[in-house]
């Protein structure tokens, strides 16, 4: 099963170096020189690291099959995914793919279900559907302190008003 590790960005420079958003907590374990990373849309790729750089905050990446800014501009908002047979279990974790569909309990009933991973640079939130709307969820042990994936569901311990900010009085 492939897992998204980064969506390319704006060209930088003209020798074919382009931004990255970060989508993997092991940045410097997935940007190795020499790994190949499938492309969303296949058309671009597959795509062969030649370089990972940091400039301030921003991670720069260079390909073997990039020479120049045009064939950067080419890739901008492409999708870098990685093999999951390539690495190492983490049984602390969870991808974007395990959780979206599951359902979101919140004292024994259900009240949505995980629509998406925001991964952001403090802590990860959980994008719930409701039937009121779309909630934001911290996804840290204190509020989401269960994950069943066999089982469907993820349990949520909500801070007061989290699940009533989006309905109408």
């Amino acid at each position: 099963m492939h897992v998204q590790v980064a969506r390319i960005g704006k060209p930088h420079g003209i020798r074919g170096e382009v931004t990255a958003q970060v989508l993997t907590d092991a940045p410097e374990d997935r940007f190795v020189p020499g790994i190949q990373f499938t492309v969303e849309p296949a058309s671009h790729g597959p795509l062969t690291l030649r370089s990972a750089r940091w400039n301030k905050d921003i991670l720069l990446l260079s390909f073997a099959e990039v020479p120049d800014r045009n064939r950067a501009e080419e890739l901008r908002g492409a999708k870098l995914f990685v093999d999951t047979e390539e690495l190492e279990d983490d049984d602390e974790g969870w991808y974007e793919h395990e959780l979206v569909g599951l359902a979101v309990r919140v004292d024994g009933q259900d009240v949505g279900t995980v629509a998406a991973l925001q991964t952001m640079p403090v802590q990860d939130l959980l994008v719930v559907d409701t039937p009121h709307g779309e909630v934001l969820v911290p996804f840290v042990e204190e509020i989401v302190p269960e994950v069943d994936l066999e089982g469907g569901f993820v349990v949520v311990v909500p801070p007061p008003g989290l699940f009533e900010l989006n309905r109408e009085a």
